[in-house]
């Protein structure tokens, strides 16, 4: 799953972290992991178009058709033009941790899913390091904007808002404890879990908290458990304490472009809208670009994300699609230029 910023606030704030952080950021006190390198993509059978689960008809007629002419791409020298197509490479779990498993199959990377998490958290925590003080506050207000909300804000546009906080797994008995303390003199059970959780778990606030929540893999080697207080306009809505650990933090655009960087490959997000999103057949499908800090060595990657209403709300989950070079087809003859 994963967390896009698309046509909002959010999404400006993201265009401003990329333009504010340093492209070949100076030595930070850790190195960064080396870059990633993997092998020729072995041979994939494609899934064609008419067989994707959950794609309405103008969705799968507009892919069909980008499928039939091709997504030219238009690198800077000395990379050559390309034109790809582009098909789907299957389903991947919804796990939480499917940006990673479909980059890996993407770009037939080495790593398994929560390697490539790790070596994307420690990319970030190498360029936020090295940032000065303004561009990491850029980040922060970043990160606040997508899991620590201002809730007197934005009920304009979400019906439903999210907290994001971290429980370390060592300190589950005491949050219990504290939590059952509150209940025996006479506080609501919900209250005081929301209580004890914004008292004593990490917010999910600047970048430090993200690198934390981004390493959250679901699995029983994570440090934390993800807490997720919901919101209403109203007031709280619901708590998911998350008591079996397994919630794995969503891949955000964050993340997104560290895996480009990591890579050094662009990453195209390609998201396919319904007759909900109020667009028309020929602009349903669009291409959401994640550029690498510093040169661009390799085609791009290209996940598959699809719209379940405007601006892709409720679009969560990644799927890899395999691109494959035309020979014959010139870039002018393309159905979509990057």
């Amino acid at each position: 799953m994963g967390k896009l910023l698309c046509d909002s606030p959010a999404a400006a704030v993201a265009v401003a972290v990329a333009e504010a952080l340093p492209s070949s950021p100076s030595p930070s006190p850790a190195p960064a992991a080396p870059l990633l390198t993997w092998p020729s993509p072995e041979p994939t059978t494609p899934t064609s178009w008419t067989s994707v689960a959950a794609l309405e008809d103008q969705q799968r007629r507009r892919l069909h058709r980008i499928w039939e002419r091709g997504v030219a791409w238009k690198p800077s020298s000395p990379l050559q033009p390309l034109v790809f197509r582009l098909d789907h490479a299957g389903e991947v779990d919804a796990d939480g941790n499917c940006l990673f498993t479909a980059a890996r199959r993407a770009a037939a990377a080495k790593p398994d899913a929560r390697d490539l998490r790790h070596r994307v958290v420690r990319r970030f925590a190498h360029v936020y390091a090295a940032a000065d003080a303004a561009d990491r506050d850029a980040v922060d207000a970043a990160v606040r904007h997508l899991y620590d909300p201002d809730l007197k804000a934005g009920w304009g546009v979400h019906v439903v808002q999210e907290l994001k906080l971290l429980a370390p797994k060592a300190h589950r008995d005491a949050l219990d404890a504290a939590i059952q303390d509150l209940v025996d003199i006479g506080v609501q059970r919900e209250m005081a879990a929301e209580t004890i959780y914004k008292e004593r778990c990490i917010a999910v606030n600047d970048g430090d908290s993200w690198a934390k929540y981004m390493s959250v893999s679901g699995s029983a080697e994570d440090e934390h458990d993800i807490i997720t207080l919901q919101y209403t306009e109203e007031g709280l809505l619901t708590i998911d304490e998350n008591r079996d650990g397994h919630a794995a933090a969503f891949g955000d655009d964050i993340a997104i472009e560290c895996l480009a960087t990591e890579f050094k490959r662009e990453v195209y997000v390609v998201q396919a809208h319904g007759a909900d999103a109020m667009v028309d057949e020929e602009n349903c499908v669009f291409f959401l670009p994640h550029r690498p800090r510093g040169e661009i060595c390799e085609p791009p990657i290209f996940l598959f994300m699809k719209g379940t209403a405007w601006c892709g709300a409720g679009a969560d989950h990644y799927e890899p699609l395999v691109a494959t070079v035309l020979q014959n087809v010139t870039p002018d003859k393309a159905a979509v230029v990057l």
